[in-house]
C-alpha cells in the first residue's frame, strides 16, 4: 500500500531518486510539495500544483514519480470521487485550443448565457454538437483543408430511413486525395511547408528527411499517371508494405487516379492476404521485397506472392532495385514508374472528381471471429477522423505527428488524413518502433503530438530504451487498440512534463472514435473524458434500457446511430445484422452495436471494460476481463501483463476465474503463489467474493496482427487443461 503523503520523508524522496539528484534537490522537492499540500490539502490541487512547478522531471526515476503520485492519492476514494486526476486544462491555453478558438466565437450565440468559457461550457457544446450537427460540421468544415469541385445541397439529409447514419453532404463531389495535397490560406498550407519527415531504422545518427508539400504533391501526381495509364477508374488495388513515405505516395496517388485502396497489415500470412484480395477484388498490389526491421530481413514479396495476386508493384526495402525475381506479370516499382514518365508532364495530374460517398479505401476488421469485415471507407471517412484530430487532439499548422502504425490498420489512414487536412507534418519511422531508434526519432524529428498503443508503452518503460531522450516538445500523447495501464501511462506522460495521455476508442467501420479525451476537461489516466464531438451514446443495462447519463454504472454501449463517417453498408456481411438486429430502440432510432463494455464512474469519466462477449459471471455476479486485469496487473512487481477468462466446469456449475500471466524476464515465480496474490488483490479491490481458480505462466500472449489478445483462444486453450481437473 503507497505511503499517505504526510508520511513521505526527505530521505524517501532522496533513495527514489537514485543518482539523479542531490540533497539539494530532495529537499528543494520536499519543500515544494509540502508548500503545495499547505496552501490545500485537496490531492487534485496538490498534484495539480506539483506539476506546474515542475517538481518532478522526465529524468527522474520513475520510482520517484510513482512515490509522489501514488502519495498524493493514497487516500483518494474512487468510490466517491471518482478516478484521480492528473492533468488539468488552464484556461488561457483552452482558448486557443483549435475548439476552444471556435467556442469563444460561436458559444454565447449558439448556447447563450449558458455559454462561460472553453472549459466550464466543453459538455455543453458538445451536447450541443450532438442535438445540431449541421451546425457543429457548418463551422468546422471551414477548418479543414476541404475544396469540393461541386458543393454540397446541404450538411445532411435524414429523410433516406435506409441510410441509419444519415446521408450526409449530399451532392458533394470532390477528390479528397488532392484536398491533402493543395497548399491553403487555412488551415495554413504552403508549398513549401514541411509534409513529411522521416528517418530509416540504423540512420540514428544522420539527419531526419524531409519532404515539402511541393515535392509530396509531385510523387503522388506520379503514381497517379502511372495508375490512370494502367487501370480503370474504380479499380481496387491493394497495399502491402510498411507504412513509408512511399507508401504514403502510393496510397495518395491510387485515390487521386479514381480507384480504390485496399488496406492489407505487412505482418499477414500468405492465407490472410489471400482472404483480403479476393473479398475486396483488388486487380493489382504494391509491395516490397523485404521489411527491414530491428537489423534483420524478413521476406514480404514471397507471402504475397503465395497469395496469387493478379499483378503485384514491388519497391525495394533499399536501394533502387528490387533484390528478388519477380514473376512474369510483376513489375519493379522503377518499371512502374517509367509509365508515368512517358506523359508530356508526369508530375501534373488532373484529379479525378467523385460523389462524396464514393469509396476511397477498403479496411478490413481483425478478423478474430471467422472472415474479416470488409469496410469502405468513403470520402466522408477522412473529413470525420481529421476533423476528431483537430477537436480533440488539436492538431494543426505546425504540428509534427507520429502514431507508428500501418495503412493495413485504422490509424495508417487515420493519421495521414488528420495530418494533411488540418496542415501538420506527418512523421515516419522506418523500422521497428519499440527500440531507442524510434525514441530519438521522435526526438529529433520535434514531434509534438504521439500516438501508441499500451503494450508500446509497456515495453517502452520496462527496456528503458528511452533515458537520456527529450521528449519534451511532445503537447499530447494518444493511444488506442486496447485497456491503458495507469502505472504505464504515469511513466508516458512523466517523459513530457506531465502532458496529458488522450485515449481514444471507436472502431474501422466508424471512421473514427465514439469516446475520446479532451484538452479541454481534466483527464485521469486510463479513462475517457467525454463523447466524441457529435457522438451519442448509451449504456445499457441487461434488460436493454439505458442508465440515466449521469449515473455511475457499468454495461454494453449503444450508439445513436446519426454519425458523419459511419458506414453504411458492409462488402462480405450483412450490415443491419452486424450493427443493428436485436438493438434496442431509444428516442426513434435504433441504436447501433459497437460491442464495448462501458464503466461511468462518479465523476462522468469512462473505462472500456472489454468487449461485450469479454463479460463473465463469477458466482452470480457479472464482471468483466479488463477490469480484473487492471487490479492483477499491479499485484507484483514480477508481472508483466496479464489476462483473465472464465469457463464454466464440463460438469456445469458457476464459471471458474482462470488467470494467464506474463512475467517479466529477470523474475520467475510459482503459479499457487501467483493464484494468491491474485486473489488477495482482486477481494481487496473487486469483490471478496471472487477468487482466481487456476494460473498459468506463458511467455507471451495470442494476439491479432493489430495486437488485440485473443482470450478466445486463451479460453479453448484452458477449457482442454481444466477438464480433467472437473471431474475430481
Amino acid at each position: 500500500m503507497a505511503k499517505r503523503l504526510g508520511e513521505v520523508g526527505l530521505e524517501d524522496l532522496y533513495r527514489a531518486g537514485g543518482s539523479t539528484i542531490s540533497i539539494k534537490e530532495a529537499t528543494h522537492m520536499y519543500q515544494a510539495i509540502a508548500a503545495s499540500k499547505a496552501s490545500d490539502p485537496d490531492p487534485r490541487r496538490v498534484w495539480k500544483e506539483v506539476v506546474s512547478r515542475r517538481v518532478l522531471k522526465p529524468w527522474h526515476p520513475h520510482h520517484l514519480h510513482q512515490l509522489v503520485y501514488y502519495s498524493v492519492y493514497a487516500n483518494w476514494d474512487v468510490s466517491i470521487n471518482g478516478p484521480p486526476l492528473y492533468w488539468f486544462p488552464s484556461l488561457d491555453e483552452s482558448k486557443i485550443t483549435n475548439l476552444g478558438r471556435i467556442m469563444e466565437i460561436h458559444g454565447p450565440k449558439l448556447l447563450g448565457t449558458s455559454y462561460k468559457d472553453p472549459i466550464e461550457s466543453f459538455s455543453l457544446f458538445q451536447k450541443f454538437s450532438f442535438q445540431h450537427p449541421e451546425t457543429y460540421w457548418s463551422i468546422v468544415l471551414e477548418e479543414l483543408s476541404v475544396v469540393f469541385h461541386s458543393s454540397p445541397s446541404c450538411i445532411l439529409d435524414n429523410s433516406k430511413k435506409l441510410e441509419p447514419s444519415g446521408a450526409w453532404l449530399p451532392g458533394a463531389v470532390l477528390n479528397i486525395a488532392e484536398c491533402c495535397l493543395l497548399p491553403s490560406t487555412h488551415p495554413t498550407k504552403e508549398d513549401n511547408s514541411c509534409a513529411l519527415v522521416w528517418r530509416e531504422e540504423g540512420r540514428d545518427d544522420l539527419d531526419v528527411n524531409r519532404m515539402t508539400l511541393k515535392e509530396l504533391r509531385e510523387q503522388v501526381m506520379v503514381v497517379a499517371n502511372a495508375v490512370d495509364a494502367t487501370f480503370s477508374k474504380g479499380d481496387a488495388i491493394a497495399i502491402d508494405m510498411p507504412m513509408t513515405v512511399s507508401a504514403v505516395v502510393i496510397y495518395l496517388g491510387i485515390i487521386l487516379a479514381g480507384c480504390v485502396a485496399v488496406s492489407i497489415a505487412d505482418s499477414f500470412a500468405a492465407k490472410e492476404i489471400a482472404t483480403r484480395l479476393r473479398v475486396s477484388n483488388a486487380k493489382a498490389i504494391f509491395t516490397q521485397d523485404f521489411i527491414l526491421r530491428g537489423g534483420r530481413k524478413f521476406s514480404l514479396y514471397s507471402r504475397v506472392v503465395e497469395a496469387d495476386p493478379f499483378k503485384a508493384i514491388v519497391l525495394p526495402a533499399s536501394g533502387n532495385s528490387v533484390g528478388i525475381e519477380l514473376r512474369k506479370q510483376d513489375v519493379s516499382w522503377k518499371e512502374f514508374l517509367s509509365i508515368a514518365n512517358q506523359r508530356p508532364r508526369s508530375n501534373h495530374y488532373s484529379p479525378v472528381y467523385r460523389p462524396i460517398d464514393s469509396t476511397i479505401n477498403i479496411l478490413f476488421s481483425s478478423g478474430t471471429t471467422g472472415e474479416p469485415k470488409a469496410i469502405p471507407w468513403t470520402q466522408l471517412s477522412p473529413i470525420r477522423c481529421s476533423a476528431d484530430g483537430w477537436a480533440h487532439n488539436d492538431i494543426r499548422a505546425g504540428d509534427v505527428y507520429c502514431w507508428p502504425t500501418n495503412l493495413g490498420w485504422v490509424m495508417g489512414p487515420v493519421v495521414l488524413f488528420t495530418c494533411f487536412l488540418n496542415g501538420a507534418t506527418l512523421a515516419l519511422y522506418h523500422g521497428s518502433p519499440s527500440g531507442r531508434g524510434f525514441g530519438k526519432f521522435i526526438q529529433d524529428a520535434g514531434v509534438t503530438v504521439l500516438g501508441t498503443v499500451p503494450s508500446l508503452v509497456k515495453t517502452w518503460k520496462s527496456s528503458n530504451c528511452l533515458e537520456g531522450l527529450d521528449w519534451t516538445k511532445i503537447k499530447c500523447f494518444a493511444t488506442t487498440g486496447e485497456a491503458s495501464n495507469v502505472d504505464d501511462d504515469l511513466w508516458l506522460s512523466s517523459k513530457s512534463y506531465y502532458k496529458p495521455v488522450l485515449e481514444c476508442c471507436g472502431g474501422t467501420e466508424l471512421s473514427s472514435a465514439y469516446i475520446q479525451g479532451s484538452l479541454l476537461q481534466p483527464q485521469a489516466f486510463g479513462t475517457f473524458s467525454t463523447a466524441a464531438m457529435t457522438a451519442g451514446f448509451v449504456i445499457l443495462d441487461e434488460h436493454g434500457h439505458p442508465y440515466p447519463d449521469d449515473k455511475a454504472c457499468v454495461g454494453e454501449v449503444g450508439l445513436l446511430p446519426l454519425y458523419l463517417g459511419a458506414t453504411n453498408r458492409l462488402l462480405n456481411a450483412d450490415h443491419e445484422k452486424v450493427y443493428f438486429e436485436g438493438m434496442p430502440m431509444h428516442n426513434g432510432m435504433r441504436l447501433r452495436r459497437h460491442g464495448d463494455v462501458l464503466k461511468r464512474t462518479v465523476g462522468g469519466y469512462l473505462i472500456v471494460q472489454g468487449r461485450a462477449d469479454d463479460t463473465m459471471n463469477l458466482g452470480g455476479i457479472k464482471t468483466s476481463s479488463v477490469e480484473i486485469e487492471r487490479v492483477c496487473d499491479g499485484a507484483d512487481e514480477s508481472i508483466l501483463e496479464t489476462a483473465a477468462i472464465s469457463v464454466a466446469p464440463l460438469g456445469g456449475g458457476p464459471e471458474q476465474l482462470i488467470m494467464f500471466v506474463v512475467l517479466k524476464k529477470e523474475y520467475s515465480h510459482q503459479p499457487e503463489k501467483l493464484k494468491i496474490l491474485f486473489s488477495r488483490a482482486i477481494q481487496s479491490n473487486l469483490n471478496p467474493l471472487f477468487k482466481v481458480s487456476f494460473v498459468k505462466i506463458v511467455p507471451e500472449f495470442p494476439r491479432t496482427a493489430s495486437n488485440k489478445l485473443l482470450r478466445r483462444v486463451l479460453r479453448d486453450q484452458v477449457k482442454q487443461e481444466l477438464s480433467p481437473r472437473s471431474r475430481i
